[in-house]
């Protein structure tokens, strides 16, 4: 019987398996589809919230330890698996912020590396940027994760591990209870029992939780992206104006994105969407005018009040834990969720202060029908 379960295969999912392994667990991890291939594979994969200064702290603090830790994360990852996850370090032009003295007084405050630039410098630093941008605010050091290998190489480490057994097509149904005690998991192929589970199924996080009468605030928010082959140095750094970003990847795809939409779980591809995100291209990038996308795809985040990830015990659930809920955020905030969420099953002082993603005082008990 293995100490715990994860459910859910995710980067949340698959990083909290990898971390308790190589705390020495014996860890289960189970799938309902393939490994990475839900929002941690649709996501754009920036290393830093769009608008860092906009979220509440509890955000940032994970933020900011992600951030500092995600350049050793990718080294580790391809020595231990020859799979890079392409951590890709562009800095971040913002345009045109309508609350740009809030974001410099933001990054005042917290010690972070963002400037206001003259427009003609981002010119020059970005020659293929469109013009009629007026203002510009410059964040070095931002990184861009190449999500799609990220979790291939996080798949292969967790192989790797021999304390850690993964388990794909597997779909977990319900939990196993023992009194007030979470003993394991049900699912089509049968029970799974462990000491402990860890629910980070992230959009379908709220479904399965709802097995137990409880409602966990966390529901799909689907966003689209569409992606161009350009040159490997045709955009030097990301950009960002009115919500929609480019992102460059080391070998010059381009990803565009994103829409915000409360569509339920359907993740169908839009024409409207696919519209709308290529005006935003061309506007940021007129190069691209005429250039037909070489994909477009839509994936579900799971949102979440302000967008505070839940992470912790459930009360009156021992045995259950929760890390879900990071909503537009899950890989940037992956890494200190998951460091934080082992160090309170483990009983260790954690990285930083945890009360503000616990599930107590935040989920609502409903009778199960």
């Amino acid at each position: 019987m293995p100490d715990m379960i994860v459910v859910g295969g995710g980067v949340v999912g698959m990083l909290t398996a990898w971390t308790l392994g190589q705390a020495g667990a014996e860890v289960l991890l189970l799938e309902k589809g393939e490994t990475g291939r839900e929002a941690s594979w649709a996501g754009g994969g920036i290393v830093s919230p769009l608008y860092p200064w906009r979220y509440s702290s509890a955000v940032a603090n994970l933020a900011h330890w992600s951030q500092d830790f995600y350049p050793r994360l990718g080294e580790r990852l391809l020595a231990d698996t020859g799979l890079d996850p392409e951590v890709h370090v562009t800095g971040l032009y913002w345009l045109d912020l309508d609350d740009q003295a809030e974001a410099l007084a933001w990054a005042r405050t917290h010690g972070r590396p963002l400037s206001e630039v003259a427009i003609g410098a981002v010119h020059e630093a970005v020659p293929v940027l469109g013009q009629g941008f007026e203002r510009a605010v410059y964040m070095s050091g931002v990184a861009n994760v190449r999500n799609p290998r990220l979790v291939k190489s996080l798949r292969e480490a967790l192989v790797r591990l021999p304390n850690v057994s993964l388990q794909e097509q597997v779909e977990v149904t319900g939990f196993l209870q023992d009194g007030e005690q979470v003993k394991g998991v049900r699912t089509a192929q049968g029970d799974f029992t462990a000491d402990s589970v860890v629910l980070a199924a992230g959009a379908w996080s709220g479904e399965l939780l709802a097995k137990l009468g409880l409602v966990l605030p966390v529901e799909p928010v689907k966003g689209q992206m569409i992606l161009y082959r350009c040159a490997p140095d045709f955009l030097s750094s990301m950009v960002l104006a009115k919500g929609r970003y480019a992102i460059p990847r080391r070998d010059g795809h381009i990803l565009v994105g994103s829409t915000l939409e409360h569509a339920g779980f359907d993740k169908t591809p839009s024409g409207e969407a696919l519209s709308s995100l290529r005006a935003s291209a061309e506007e940021l990038l007129p190069a691209l005018a005429g250039m037909e996308p070489v994909n477009h795809w839509a994936g579900l985040r799971p949102g979440s009040p302000q967008g505070i990830p839940f992470i912790g015990e459930v009360p009156g659930h021992q045995g259950l834990w929760l890390n879900t809920g990071h909503y537009r955020n899950g890989l940037v905030l992956a890494p200190a969720s998951c460091q934080l969420l082992v160090d309170l099953m483990q009983k260790r002082q954690p990285i930083i202060e945890a009360a503000p993603y616990a599930p107590e005082g935040r989920l609502v008990a409903t009778p199960i029908v």
